[in-house]
Order: C-alpha cells, then structure tokens, then sequence
C-alpha cells in the first residue's frame, strides 16, 4: 500500500482533492505507482535534523482508502467479469477499479479467462485487448464494444462421443504415436515423479486410490492399437486396476543406493504403447514409516498441467478412504477422447486456415540457432542430460515484477525476454525461435481432465536494430500475445506448414526451450504422512538447452537442463550467470540499450582476458611449420584443427586435403 502524505489546509472537500491527484498521477504514472491512499496533514512532521519523520506519519484511516479500495462492478458485463476474476484469482471482491495482473494474473489465467467469459457472455476475447486494458471497468467497456458489434456468438461445448465407433486420437498424439514407431523402445517421453512418504501409509486405501484414478480417467487406460499403419484408441477396461510394483528395502544397508538403482531402472523400462498399461507405480519401503512411491506416465496420456490434477485428486481419494469415506470426487461429463473428436471437428475450415496462415507468416525464413559448444553434434541427436539449479532471489523477483508490471508484460514474458537476449549474444544472431509448452486448457471443461493436451508454440524473437531493454519487452509481449491467440494449432501441424530443413542431428524449428512452471502443479494433502518431493535426476531432454522456471515462494527457481553431448557443465554455469546479470541490468535501467549490458563477471573477464591469453610457448625455430602440423596429425589426426560455421575438419582430414591440393598445385 502506497500512502501519500497530502500537506496544507483542511479547508474544501478532501475526498475531491484526493480524486483530482490520483487523475493526475495516474495520467503520468503506472498503475503500481499510483498512492492507494491520500492522508490529509496541516503540517509534515519532521525529525530534529529537519527530515521528514516517516514514523511520525499516522496511519490512513478507512476513508483514506474509500476511492481507491473499493467500488462495486456496475452492470452484468463487469459483474460476470468481476465474478470469473475471483474465481480464477483466489480474490473474495473484486472491485470495477482492479488490475488484473497486480491481482496475480498471468498469461495462463488470461486464456482461462477468456475461456470463461465467452461462455459467460458470449464474446471471444483477444488477449491482446486484456492486456491493454487491465482494469476491469476499461476492459469491460471493451467487451461491451465487441458484444454492440457482432452480438452475442454461442460457442461450440465439447460433447461425448460414442465409444461403439473406433476412437480418434488428438493431434498431439498422433504425433507421438508416430515418434514412437520411428523410435521403439525410447524412453525419452516419460513423466516421472517421485514422492517420499513418511508416516504411516495405509497401502489398502494407497492403492484403492491409484485404482480409482485409473477407472476415472480414459486417458490413463488409454492404448493404441495400429491397423493397416493407422492407429486408433482402445480403452482399457475401468476394473483393470493401477499396476503397482512393491519393494521391500528395510533390510538393506544400501538402500539409498538400492532405491536409486530402482528409479534408473523405472526411468528407463519402454512402455507398450498397443498394450498398456501406459501408467505405472513402484511402492518402495525403506522403513515402516517411510515410502517412496514412484510413478511413471507416457506423455501420451498424460502432461505437467494433469500431474496437478492427478496429485489433488490422489489426495482427495486417499483421505477418504483412509477414513472409510466414499469417492468424494464428482463424475467427469467428458473424457480425454471426446475432446480429440472434438478438436479435429473443430479446427478445420476457415478457423484452420486463419491459424495456419499466421505460423506460415510469423515463422517464415527462420534460421537455426547455432550456439557454440564443447562438443562436435553428433549426426544424431542425442537425448543424455544433466541441469544446473537456477534461483532468482526475492530482492530481484521483486524487481522483475516491477518491470514487468510497468511495461505491461509478464513476468514469463520478461524473463523471455531476458533469455533470448542472452541467446542472441551467445550465438551472434538477432532473429531466433524459442519453443514454449502452452497448456491449452483454455476450455473450461478439459482444465480437471488428465490427458495429452499441451501443445508448444514457437516463438520467434526479434533483437534486430539494438533495441532498448524496453523495445525489446514489447516486441516480446506483442509476439507472445499473438501466438497465443493462435495456440490452438498443434505444433506438429506447424512443422508441416513451414517446412523447416530437417536433420537427424536437432529438432526442428527450435533447439531451445523454456518451461514456466505456473500451472500449480501442487502437492500431496495426506493425513498422517509428511510427503516431499525426492530426488529427480533430470537425465534426458529433447532439446539442446531447456530452462525450466517457476515462483517458488518469493522467488523464481527451476533448472537448465542441457544435451551432455554438446555442452559442459561450466559452459551452462556461465549461461545461468549471464541470465542473472542480464535480469539484474533490465531491471536497473530499461531504457538501455540491450547489447551493450554487461554479462561477464569480473572473473570471468580475467580468465578470459588474461589467463586463456597466456599462450607463450617455446617455439621449435629449426623445424618447418609444415614439420610442425604433420608431427600434430601424427600425435592427434581425429581433434579438430578447424571450424567454419557448421563444418569441422580434424588433423588427419586437413592434412589429407592439404596433401591433394599440393600434388594437384605441383601436377600443374
């Protein structure tokens, strides 16, 4: 809360003054700037030294705040508006003058918004109107524009399917599905999750809720069978149980070791995607009261947006039945593949065609991402991993919100902003694509479904023409507005409009991606148990680098995971380092120039100044340089003597073409 001491007279109407000075420092000011409350003094107090004595200054009453805390929706658009931002933002009141994003909204949020308001009133609204116009009196003018212009629109619901006809499967998992049949055995589209549990478990009530979770979702009992090369979906049956495998570990002096020896082995066993069951568990016991519970999905079935979905419900089921209680939860009115019949119904036709012209247009010309590393690509791509920790502290998250708050994007919007830039300098290139998942769930009847549905938009950035640290948000703010606008595309679908070059040795489109974690995942609610994530080994990615982030409390954690083949650990520690220094510079002056922050450390200056520039060494002046190279070639013919652009040539291979091109030379 910002209070505004207001000096002078007591004479004339306070709460009009105080008016015409929030007018006009909102005229001049961010919101986030703006006082909350106006105090009216005769006099500042002041300290002996003639300050301002701040703790003199007496707390505003009430009515200090009674023009800015609150004033009731007018009208049935701010009132359903006001309505689905309570729900949506955990916020008992919300009031004609509240900012969306000061409240706590995010770029998820809005979609669900967005979702909800057009089954409210009937209006499909642009993010990008949202973000304009924050506040919910200005963004309900808006909404009341577009309803006197085009009226009400009924928006297609998605309804249940018959399951006598053989079922469809969504984009996304044909994609997969197709994957897979080009990589059989792969692991390398698992979800896995690891709990350790400590109390007493109740193993009856434990397994009875994984069954009913089972029995609750169709994805989860979902298979793929092929016929003539073409899949379709089979749904196990709802009595086939969750199959969990129990060990026993009490006994073993090595059981830490034993366990992680478990989790290898659990991480790395194929499902059978025509079988099934593609979920499955292993229940280890280290003590009486002590368990780690391992569960592994495919993605196929399953996504980060259903894992929260999965671990409330497990909650929900096991606390009842913990306590001899009945299922609490209430029946699902559509399942996974109602919506993957739903969704090849509904984009198509003109709404396909308008999607895909933006993909064609927004990533036309793009170029790959060419970041140096420490290891040649290999001709094909390999998946090995390992991450480094990533931690914002509070004191800069908080800066980080500011600015964001100021320039009207996102906190995910600023730190891709950041992140990019970062790329940009490593790479020399100021046109790149950065591959973020997007949950989709912006209909509101799949949000407590578990099933395959996030999708990925790549995001081209532009960093040409040494934009501002305040260009470059905007720039960044308009590209992802946009594309979320035009998520609803698979990106699979997207990789066959653009047609980018294709290789064995990356991905497509993008070989970065970043993650934001701000979809709740949430935790295991248990009684009796204490439970706390264990120890996940992040050994696999499916791009070169993957910067995973998300607010923990005050601040912003996660992990940059990286391809083991291509890159070192020091090489990503100096990456995280750079992303830091680069935050902390935005943060400090958004009106500087981008490539001109400083990014190095000053230890990192010196090594690379003056200690990799060490290079003094005895030279043999009696022996030729051509002597020189080939006592090399002999010594090390397979290391790499020269690099040009994609191209490496090791000793031997140089010296072969050095060798034809001299008896070619004396041939003439």
């Amino acid at each position: 809360v910002v209070c505004a001491p207001e000096a002078g007279s007591d004479e004339g109407d306070g709460g009009g003054l105080a008016g015409a000075l929030r007018a006009h420092l909102s005229a001049r000011l961010p919101d986030y700037m703006v006082p909350s409350a106006f105090v009216r003094l005769a006099v500042l107090p002041l300290t002996v030294n003639g300050k301002l004595g701040r703790n003199a200054l007496p707390a505003p009453a009430d009515q200090a705040y009674a023009l800015a805390a609150y004033q009731a929706p007018q009208g049935a658009v701010e009132t359903a508006l006001a309505r689905i931002w309570a729900e949506l933002l955990g916020v008992e009141r919300i009031g004609r003058n509240d900012h969306f994003f000061e409240l706590g909204g995010h770029s998820l949020l809005a979609v669900q918004m967005s979702s909800r308001l057009s089954q409210a009133v009937g209006v499909e609204l642009p993010l990008s109107t949202l973000f304009a116009r924050p506040v919910l009196t200005d963004l309900a003018a808006s909404i009341v524009e577009l309803l006197s212009r085009s009226g009400p629109q009924e928006l297609p619901s998605i309804a249940t399917v018959s399951r006598h006809e053989p079922l469809v499967l969504s984009f996304a998992q044909q994609r997969l599905w197709f994957l897979a049949q080009l990589n059989e055995g792969s692991t390398n589209y698992h979800i896995p999750l690891a709990l350790r549990l400590r109390g007493l478990l109740d193993h009856s009530a434990w397994q009875r809720s994984l069954d009913r979770l089972f029995a609750r979702h169709e994805a989860l009992r979902s298979v793929f069978v092929a016929t003539q090369g073409k899949p379709r979906v089979e749904v196990l049956p709802p009595d086939a149980g969750l199959p969990i495998v129990e060990h026993d570990l009490r006994e073993r002096s090595d059981a830490e070791a034993a366990l992680l020896d478990l989790c290898h082995e659990e991480g790395h066993t194929p499902f059978d995607l025509a079988h099934g069951p593609l979920i499955r568990g292993r229940l280890v016991r280290m003590s009486d009261k002590e368990h780690v519970f391992l569960l592994t999905q495919h993605h196929i079935v399953s996504d980060g947006w259903s894992m929260g979905v999965l671990l409330r419900e497990l909650s929900q089921l096991y606390r009842a039945f913990e306590a001899g209680q009945d299922d609490p939860l209430p029946p699902l009115a559509i399942q996974y593949p109602d919506y993957a019949a739903w969704q090849r119904q509904w984009l198509s036709g003109d709404r396909l065609q308008k999607q895909a012209q933006y993909w064609r247009s927004a990533l036309a010309g793009t170029t790959r991402l060419v970041l140096p590393t420490d290891h040649a690509r290999p001709a094909q791509q390999s998946f090995a991993a390992a991450t480094v920790p990533i931690i914002i502290d509070a004191d800069l998250t908080r800066e980080l919100k500011r600015l964001s708050l100021q320039h009207g994007t996102t906190l995910f919007m600023t730190v891709l902003a950041a992140w990019a830039a970062v790329l940009s300098r490593l790479s020399g290139q100021d046109d790149l694509v950065i591959g973020v998942p997007s949950a989709n769930r912006g209909h509101r009847e799949i949000e407590e479904l578990i099933g395959f549905f996030v999708n990925t938009l790549a995001l081209r950035i532009d960093l040409s023409g040494k934009p501002r640290v305040s260009e470059l948000l905007e720039r960044t703010r308009c590209t992802v507005l946009a594309a979320q606008e035009h998520q609803d595309l698979p990106f699979e679908q997207v990789v066959e409009i653009v047609q980018p070059p294709r290789a064995l040795d990356h991905t497509p489109l993008f070989q970065v991606m970043l993650a934001w974690e701000n979809n709740a995942v949430g935790s295991l609610d248990l009684p009796g148990l204490s439970v706390e994530a264990a120890r996940e080994v992040l050994d696999q990615v499916e791009f070169d680098l993957e910067l995973s982030l998300g607010e923990h409390g005050e601040e912003i954690a996660g992990t940059l995971g990286y391809a083991t083949a291509l890159f070192d650990q020091a090489t990503i520690e100096r990456q995280r380092g750079y992303l830091l220094a680069l935050l902390r510079a935005m943060a400090a002056d958004a009106q500087q120039e981008v490539h001109r922050i400083e990014l190095l450390s000053t230890a990192e200056r010196t090594y690379l100044l003056d200690e990799l520039n060490r290079t003094a060494a005895p030279y043999p002046a009696e022996r030729c340089i051509h002597e020189l190279f080939e006592a090399q070639v002999h010594k090390a013919p397979d290391a790499v003597a020269v690099v040009c652009d994609d191209e490496r040539l090791s000793y031997g291979e140089l010296n072969a073409k050095a060798n034809r091109l001299a008896h070619h030379l004396i041939a003439l």
